[in-house]
C-alpha cells in the first residue's frame, strides 16, 4: 500500500496584542500623546518616577528636598495588615532617593541629606522590622550609604557628625543597619576614642 503523503501546515504568524493600540496611537498628534502621558504621571507618583528615570529627568534644585522626602515616604510605605509577610514595596521610590542623595552630596548639601537620612532610617528600619525577610534591607542601606560616604568629604564639625551618627544608630529599630560603617565614621573622626553603641530606638 502506498504511503499517504502528508503536507506540513505552515505555522500561523504570531500576532502582537499591542499592535492595534500601536496603530491607534500613530493616528494621534504628538501633543495628544504628551498630554496622555502627563495625565498618567499626574495620577501615579510611581509612574511619574519611572518616566523621570527612563528619560533622565531630574527634579529642580528647589524641589529636591521635598521630592526626596516624598520618595522616602512612598518607598517605606506598606499595609500594616501585611506585617510579617513579604509584602510589595516601591523599589522605584528607593532608586529616586539614591539619585537625589547623590545630587545633594555632589552639591555639598550635606545637612538636608543627613536630616533626610534620619527620616529614612526611622521609616526604613521599621519597614524591615515589620516584613518577613526584610527584602528591602539592601535598598535602605544603599540609600543611607550614599550619605555616609559623603560626610567625610564635608567640612562639618566632628561633633556635629558624631551626634548625627548617634542619632542614626538610635533611629534604627532593627539595631543592625550599617552599624559597622556608622561606627567606622565616628572612629574616623575620633581615632583614639572608643565608639559608643547606642541602644536601638524602642
Amino acid at each position: 500500500m502506498a504511503k499517504r503523503k502528508t503536507t506540513k501546515r505552515k505555522p500561523l504568524p504570531k500576532t502582537n496584542p499591542l499592535e492595534p493600540l500601536r496603530t491607534a496611537l500613530r493616528k494621534r498628534t504628538k501633543e495628544e500623546l504628551i498630554d496622555l502621558v502627563l495625565e498618567w504621571a499626574d495620577g501615579s507618583r510611581a509612574t511619574q518616577r519611572e518616566l523621570e528615570s527612563r528619560f533622565g529627568v531630574e527634579a529642580l534644585d528647589s524641589e529636591l528636598v521635598a521630592q526626596t522626602r516624598q520618595a522616602i515616604a512612598d518607598a517605606t510605605d506598606f499595609d500594616e495588615r501585611d506585617i510579617n509577610r513579604n509584602f510589595p514595596y516601591d523599589y522605584g521610590a528607593y532608586q529616586t532617593v539614591v539619585r537625589n542623595f547623590r545630587r545633594m552630596v555632589k552639591a555639598g548639601q550635606l545637612e538636608p541629606a543627613m536630616e533626610l537620612a534620619l527620616d529614612l532610617m526611622r521609616r526604613g528600619s521599621y519597614q524591615v522590622e515589620m516584613s518577613d525577610e526584610g527584602m528591602m534591607t539592601e535598598d535602605v542601606e544603599g540609600c543611607l550609604r550614599v550619605v555616609l560616604r559623603g560626610v567625610p568629604e564635608s567640612d562639618l564639625p566632628p561633633a556635629r557628625v558624631a551626634s548625627w551618627c548617634d542619632t542614626l544608630r538610635t533611629s534604627d529599630r532593627t539595631g543592625c543597619l550599617l552599624t559597622k560603617e556608622i561606627d567606622a565614621l565616628k572612629h574616623q573622626l575620633h581615632p583614639g576614642r572608643r565608639v559608643s553603641r547606642p541602644s536601638p530606638a524602642q
